[in-house]
């Protein structure tokens, strides 16, 4: 018979989880104004709200911190991430940052001034976040597709070429910061980007004169898609598939607390260095000195070790396939789930699940909330709360999808718990027809307010 499939590596620490009961969780989500990121994580049994600096590191990584050199410039641990980088991107010149929106804000500080138009593939909450609040448009030309939760497309976070050049040939060409591709697309349900694309949309920057960039924290597992999905590409390595997909893009963001599985850290890569060396003004102003750039030596170690393990094709393999379990278990009990299961997540269609609730309830927040009700499992809203308000008129924008996020930390559970996750889901599945009404604000930031927002019931 064929041996089956089991993890690459083997447990060496373990960590207590506390199972708490229904009655302590009513009484903890009402004290967090019914915002799942208020909760304290020893509320919360299984973790779902983020794949971000919320994985395992090996005993290498850990291995790495102890001989980080914590020197404020040039420390070896600086040089050593530095050739990681070049080894595995191709970038030339790279600044560290201690996490991916940092390393947005340095980028976008040089790149994007108000009126700016920022064209990309379903801009994610910080990105989005950091060009409004440079007051710049960012403009989703994701394909139509990536709305329909049901349908299977081998790449549903493409872009939509004609969409993307009707937004260039519309605006002047010093009006387009740059183009941004997020991959993989994390708010159209972590869905891969194909090479094939990602060539189109360089022709499309070079044509028109525009910078690419590549929001680049899940670039690994895209890279694993296009291997197993695209044509042509199922006999090559992962990572000559990375140097690729990054060949045709003139800088990328990264935040490491992803696919290079460290709690902690980000960086940019560049080619070209005059851009360097704007972004490095911006760098020691925000993040620190351009050899360290807000982290530790410790952890550039880490994270340096990070990238090799993260393009490791029996480490994708592994956890592709476990965020793949769960899905299937899911589907299995009828719950309408995006499809094809994406890398890091598996993502619940709310407006399928809760058809009675009204999008200015937040059916996907109220969903979350009764996972976390149901089983003490934190999730994440993707929907309407998260879209936030338009900047200019403040009303509520309400995306095609509205989904819940059930993000899988790497290397952290196994599918014994993703068995426990599945059957709370499933346990609000059977009560839906019970949830008649969702949540209201009563407090909100002015920008990016998921995180902090106030809600109660309605």
């Amino acid at each position: 018979m064929n041996l089956p499939f089991t993890e690459p590596f083997k447990i060496k620490m373990v960590e207590n989880i506390y199972r708490s009961t229904r009655e302590q969780r009513e009484t903890w989500i009402k004290e967090a104004s019914f915002n799942l990121f208020n909760l304290r994580s020893e509320q919360v049994f299984i973790d779902l709200l983020t794949d971000s600096g919320t994985g395992a590191m090996s005993d290498k990584q850990w291995s790495e911190i102890m001989v980080g050199d914590e020197s404020y410039a040039g420390a070896s641990s600086y040089y050593k991430l530095k050739e990681a980088i070049k080894e595995i991107t191709g970038f030339s010149y790279f600044l560290p940052t201690h996490q991916g929106r940092a390393a947005e804000n340095v980028l976008f500080s040089v790149l994007v001034k108000e009126g700016d138009v920022v064209p990309g593939n379903s801009h994610f909450d910080t990105t989005k976040g950091h060009i409004e609040f440079r007051k710049a448009r960012a403009v989703d030309c994701t394909v139509d597709i990536a709305a329909d939760t049901s349908t299977f497309h081998p790449f549903k976070g493409n872009v939509d070429i004609e969409k993307l050049e009707k937004v260039l040939i519309s605006n002047p060409a010093d009006k387009i910061s740059c183009i941004i591709i997020t991959i993989t697309n994390n708010s159209a349900g972590g869905q891969p980007v194909s090479m094939e694309n990602i060539r189109e949309v360089r022709k499309l920057s070079l044509k028109y004169g525009v910078k690419l960039i590549i929001d680049s924290a899940r670039f690994a597992e895209n890279a694993y898609f296009i291997k197993l999905r695209e044509d042509g590409y199922a006999g090559k390595e992962i990572r000559d598939i990375v140097a690729e997909m990054f060949s045709y893009a003139d800088g990328m963001t990264m935040s490491s607390k992803k696919d290079a599985i460290v709690n902690m850290g980000g960086f940019i890569g560049l080619k070209d260095e005059e851009l360097f060396r704007q972004a490095s003004t911006f760098n020691i102003i925000y993040e620190g000195f351009i050899t360290y750039g807000g982290m530790s030596g410790r952890d550039m170690n880490a994270l340096a070790r990070g990238l090799y393990e993260g393009t490791e094709f029996e480490y994708l393999e592994s956890r592709i396939n476990q965020v793949a379990y769960l899905g299937t278990k899911m589907k299995e009990y009828g719950i309408p789930v995006l499809e094809p299961f994406g890398g890091h997540a598996i993502f619940i269609d709310a407006k399928k699940f809760l058809p009675d609730i009204s999008k200015e309830e937040f059916p996907a927040q109220t969903l979350a909330i009764e996972i976390y009700l149901e089983g003490g499992v934190r999730a994440v809203e993707i929907g309407a709360l998260m879209a936030d308000r338009d900047p200019v008129t403040r009303e509520n924008r309400f995306p095609e999808l509205e989904i819940v996020r059930l993000a899988l930390p790497r290397r952290v559970y196994t599918n014994n718990h993703m068995d426990y996750v599945a059957a709370s889901v499933k346990n609000v599945f059977d009560r839906r027809d019970k949830i008649k009404k969702g949540v209201k604000i009563t407090g909100e930031a002015p920008i990016m307010r998921h995180f902090t927002v106030k809600l109660e019931r309605i």
